[in-house]
């Protein structure tokens, strides 16, 4: 690991640096000021209810067909104005940006990246100039992911023991690494910047050493540190160490 990320600063999120991460943002703020709006007119009920039946005790009743309608079009309102909004809006977001691997992967410049998870590091392998894993010139890292700023950038998960979850709180996005299968995540960062890495699974005593940085590089500079690392690595390859070759073929998106 180069260096740590400088730490945030004030409540809330920690700031956005993706191209889509204000979609997230806009769902949290959508549901705050729901939530809030909410509150302020039950608030308001109950305390109109306390003053004026403050003199009597209280009485049952089925309610009259007004107050029946009143309470059925406030389900209604939140059913649909609220719950329903935020349904439509994530599946939306969900699957023309977050899960839009076959549109990442056709873009010009997409970065692949495999990233394997264990106690208690993320290993990263590049494909080097050759555009393959699992040759010489494959450019590994250790809780140490770098990427160009601007370009889609795919990861393709996988984990060699428990479940992990790997977390990029500046990009809003999140996904598990899990035993046995491959998962994806995608994302194209905005500003250039170091930005921490999290496991967002409890993956055992050392949980808390799964904390890793993500450096976005201007697209020249980490062209060069990409080439510079993949012939270092072609140098230093050993087909001996089947331990260092870890690694799968690709995955094409298929939909």
């Amino acid at each position: 690991m180069t260096a740590a990320p400088v730490p945030e600063h004030g409540y809330g999120l920690p700031h956005d640096v993706s191209v889509d991460g204000f979609r997230v943002d806009e769902l949290i703020h959508f549901t705050l000021a729901a939530i809030t709006v909410i509150f302020a007119v039950v608030a308001a009920a109950m305390i109109w209810s306390f003053v004026k039946h403050r003199g009597g005790p209280a009485l049952y009743s089925h309610g009259t067909r007004g107050s029946i309608a009143l309470v059925v079009g406030a389900v209604a309102v939140v059913l649909f104005g609220v719950d329903g909004n935020l349904f439509v809006h994530t599946l939306a977001d969900m699957h023309r940006y977050f899960w839009n691997f076959k549109r990442a992967e056709a873009s010009p410049g997409a970065v692949r990246i495999e990233v394997n998870a264990h106690q208690w590091s993320w290993d990263a392998r590049y494909p080097g100039a050759d555009g393959r894993f699992g040759t010489q010139d494959d450019v590994v890292t250790t809780d140490d992911i770098r990427v160009p700023v601007g370009v889609p950038v795919i990861l393709q998960l996988a984990s060699t023991d428990v479940i992990h979850s790997l977390y990029l709180p500046n990009l809003r996005v999140k996904q598990d690494a899990v035993p046995g299968t491959i998962t994806r995540l995608t994302f194209q960062a905005k500003t250039p910047g170091e930005y921490e890495i999290a496991c967002a699974q409890h993956c055992g005593p050392n949980h808390y050493k799964m904390r890793a940085v993500l450096t976005v590089l201007a697209a020249d500079a980490f062209r060069e540190w990409l080439a510079a690392a993949a012939e270092d690595a072609r140098r230093a390859y050993d087909p001996e160490d089947k331990e260092a070759q870890w690694g799968w073929e690709w995955r094409r998106f298929e939909p």
